[in-house]
């Protein structure tokens, strides 16, 4: 128990400053029967669809969509690809650039009871617990060291890939990837999210 108080002290104050700065988080509902939107991401390598769960992550889910709604995924890039673990992207254009302008960040909601198996989307984030914006990831394997835990806060899922997705994204966990300036373990030949747009 004692050797738990001061990660628990630490995303206490974690939430505690998120609040002060932020302010109260939103109450968010999703209607009965619309829990549950999807979406298709359309990729140069072909489609994946998602379901997204709004019950349980509900701040993630509305920020994710409100970046579907604006169109700002299309044209960006699955810019960080790592066979066994994930592929991220909703961040850069395919020339490497930082997209914009950008939502606020979110609060993260890793402590949501979701957890990073594979084919669970994520959102992505800095070493500031509450810092997502706009990129995700999905996962290509169980990754618990990504969940919630007492010591570590962790990554929030807020959905899953469903239907034949999985063989669109096994698909580009397998292209050949490099480094680019900063950046690494980039596609040689781009993947492009082409449209993101609710089904």
């Amino acid at each position: 128990m004692m050797t738990t108080w001061p990660s628990r002290a630490w995303q206490w104050l974690n939430n505690a400053v998120w609040r002060l700065t932020h302010g109260p988080d939103p109450v968010i509902v999703f209607p009965a029967g619309q829990e549950s939107p999807r979406v298709c991401l359309s990729t140069t390598l072909g489609d994946i669809h998602l379901e997204l769960n709004g019950a349980q992550a509900p701040i993630t889910v509305t920020n994710f969509l409100a970046y579907v709604d604006a169109g700002f995924y299309d044209g960006t890039l699955f810019h960080r690809v790592i066979p066994g673990f994930m592929i991220q992207g909703g961040g850069l254009t395919s020339e490497l650039r930082k997209k914009g302008p950008l939502r606020p960040a979110i609060r993260n909601e890793a402590n949501n009871g979701l957890r990073n198996m594979r084919g669970t989307i994520a959102m992505a984030r800095t070493n500031r617990v509450h810092s997502a914006q706009a990129q995700f990831f999905i996962n290509l394997l169980g990754n618990s060291s990504l969940d919630h835990k007492p010591n570590d806060f962790g990554y929030a899922v807020f959905g899953q890939v469903i239907g034949d997705g999985m063989k669109v994204v096994d698909q580009i966990a397998k292209v050949a990837t490099g480094s680019q300036g900063i950046y690494e373990n980039i596609p040689r030949q781009p993947v492009v999210i082409q449209s993101a747009k609710r089904l």
